[in-house]
């Protein structure tokens, strides 16, 4: 069995731009570099530019401005065929009239590999993905986790420098786009190759990506490892759209007492960790200031009977609704005019209409400037 070439791929992005016309900027300048082999995440909701920044580096829509360089070439000019590059799509584009191993060869066949060769890199392909059993079939007598991963092998095939997906999993019901994303997640370990992945699916992205970049309005929010992302988000759009459920927004103003500093809103009154102080006080140093708090639903902790709460900040919401997910339980409280979600352990006693004590953990909040959203840190 014929072993799959290891090919050097980087990819640089030099104030790449989209405008259409009309001046309409679908992709704002956007530079970046891209390690061999690393899995980077395009990641926002539709009409962000995620697809039209994955094209542009694909070949399939022109560059207005700015330069894109694989392998340390500049592509700019170069057809998608010579960018030696395989793109997987959302809707699988398989030939129906032919076969797996077919649908797998077709694209050889084109750049009139020897025949053994073809086979050779086909049923390696087959191997890895576990589609040995289904060469023989039509894509109709498949799954639709089955025709995805044709659609994987077809690129795999290719030997590219560069992989790039395009949303493929958005097809696939809940439990599919689950195994599917482990099966992806192998793959990239096993031919540690260099991917660029487009997804509106935070979750995906959160699990998939060594690193993740964030597109809103065509603009890069923010680039960084999931984790980096979730723990210390750039502004407020981003904590939003990053974790789900997302984080709790409410609208607080500082103010002061006995020398200390905290928190104050719609029945909402916490202090603050000396970290946070610190950023308010590098922010603004005057009181009355209005502030964005944000904080995550795992975040908040239902108060046990007899808990000790001397230093800790402990509010009272009303739980409206709950979602039972057996390993959590998912509580929508209203807190003053604040709607609020919070994660519960699974054996909690709350019920809907109840007034509950939550334990907030200031030291993971998040706090916004409410003019321009950034993040103050």
């Amino acid at each position: 069995m014929v072993s799959l070439v290891r090919k050097m791929a980087e990819l640089r992005l030099k104030n790449v731009s989209k405008i259409y016309p009309g001046n309409i900027c679908a992709v704002a300048p956007i530079s970046a570099d891209i390690a061999d082999g690393e899995f980077v995440i395009l990641v926002g909701p539709s009409g962000c530019g995620k697809s039209t920044l994955l094209r542009m580096i694909a070949g399939l829509e022109k560059v207005s401005q700015g330069e894109i360089y694989i392998g340390g070439v500049l592509v700019n000019d170069v057809s998608a065929k010579e960018r030696d590059i395989a793109m997987v799509f959302q809707n699988y584009a398989l030939y129906p009239h032919m076969t797996v191993y077919e649908n797998m060869a077709f694209g050889l066949k084109m750049r009139k590999l020897p025949k053994t060769e073809i086979d050779e890199r086909v049923r390696n392909a087959a191997e890895i993905l576990g589609l040995t059993n289904f060469l023989a079939r039509r894509p109709k007598a498949l799954s639709g986790g089955q025709r995805q991963r044709v659609a994987v092998g077809r690129a795999i095939v290719r030997q590219p420098k560069l992989f790039l997906f395009d949303e493929p999993l958005s097809n696939l019901d809940a439990k599919l786009r689950v195994s599917m994303r482990i099966e992806l997640i192998k793959l990239h370990k096993r031919l540690q190759a260099t991917m660029v992945y487009v997804t509106h699916d935070q979750v995906e992205a959160m699990s998939m990506g060594d690193r993740l970049m964030v597109l809103r309005d065509g603009l890069v929010q923010q680039i960084g490892a999931p984790l980096e992302i979730y723990e210390h988000p750039a502004n407020q759009f981003v904590a939003g759209f990053i974790g789900s459920p997302p984080m709790n927004f409410m609208n607080v103003s500082v103010a002061e007492r006995e020398g200390h500093l905290f928190l104050t809103g719609d029945n909402l009154q916490v202090t603050l960790s000396a970290e946070k102080k610190a950023a308010i006080n590098r922010y603004t140093p005057t009181l009355n200031s209005h502030l964005i708090l944000g904080i995550r639903p795992e975040d908040f902790c239902e108060r046990q009977p007899h808990e000790e709460i001397a230093g800790k900040n402990v509010i009272k919401a009303r739980v409206e609704y709950l979602e039972p997910l057996g390993s959590e339980v998912l509580a929508t409280c209203s807190l003053g005019n604040n709607e609020i979600i919070v994660r519960l352990d699974p054996r909690t006693r709350v019920s809907s209409g109840e007034i509950i004590e939550l334990v907030v953990n200031m030291e993971l909040a998040s706090l916004f400037d409410p003019a321009t959203e950034k993040a103050i840190q």
